[in-house]
């Protein structure tokens, strides 16, 4: 018998999805399963779904304007920026080069860190055939630093909740790094984790951005509640 092929469900942005947005920048809570940008699958990109929301709320026939600055993996939900003005965008993206972006996360794994907080090294190499990051103890050829701070912050049920505070931003970062210190995310079966999820979603999710205001200069604080699945809701009362 042919195994079914698992396909996302393809959801529209609605005005519950938006945690932050004033006229240079919108902050949506991203649905694991969502891909940022086109890729081969044809699936539809969150960026041109934020696209729509905006040129229909705001009745813009010839379409909005729309940047991206980060990216989540598929799997992962949580907070993504995108900038509304060019000026925004080139401003946002310095911010991410130069790490005046804090991004928070959270991941639940089944074994307990040790230590149970840290700081971690690896220099990974991404094979882009097979979208899959090795990490490595030390400088290799071809190799990007990679670096993040973690600590335990509970367990429930013979579940740990991990916060993770990334320094550098590299492709399955967090999902590696932490693999490597013998914790492969919930779910996550590329980096070690025994089972995939039948929803093809991991248990990462991008919780806070905290940044100043490219235009504005204030300081920005934004939140994302976790997805409502029965699982993750456990544990939103340990998070920050």
């Amino acid at each position: 018998m042919a195994r079914t092929e698992f396909k996302y469900t393809n959801y529209d942005i609605t005005d519950d999805d938006v945690l932050y947005e004033d006229n240079h920048l919108i902050a949506i809570n991203k649905r694991a399963g969502d891909i940022v940008q086109v890729d081969d699958t044809g699936d539809e990109s969150l960026d041109d779904k934020v696209k729509k929301y905006i040129a229909k709320k705001y009745n813009k026939p010839n379409g909005a304007f729309l940047g991206v600055v980060h990216r989540l993996d598929r799997p992962v939900s949580g907070v993504i920026l995108f900038a509304k003005t060019s000026k925004a965008l080139e401003r946002i993206n310095q911010m991410f080069k130069s790490r005046e972006m804090h991004k928070t996360y959270y991941a639940v794994v089944r074994n307990r860190p040790n230590p149970i907080s840290g700081n971690l090294i690896h220099y990974l190499i991404k094979n882009p055939q097979k979208n899959v990051t090795k990490a490595h103890g030390r400088e290799v050829t071809g190799s990007q630093r990679a670096e993040l701070n973690y600590k335990l912050v509970g367990e429930l049920n013979g579940y740990y909740l991990i916060e993770v505070d990334p320094i550098t931003g590299r492709p399955h970062q967090i999902r590696v790094q932490l693999s490597t210190l013998g914790c492969p995310i919930v779910g996550d079966n590329k980096y070690g984790y025994p089972r995939g999820s039948l929803r093809k979603s991991i248990c990462l999710h991008a919780r806070r951005l905290q940044f100043m205001h490219p235009i504005k200069k204030e300081s920005i604080l934004i939140t994302a509640p976790v997805p409502r699945d029965g699982f993750w809701e456990k544990f939103e009362e340990m998070m920050d």
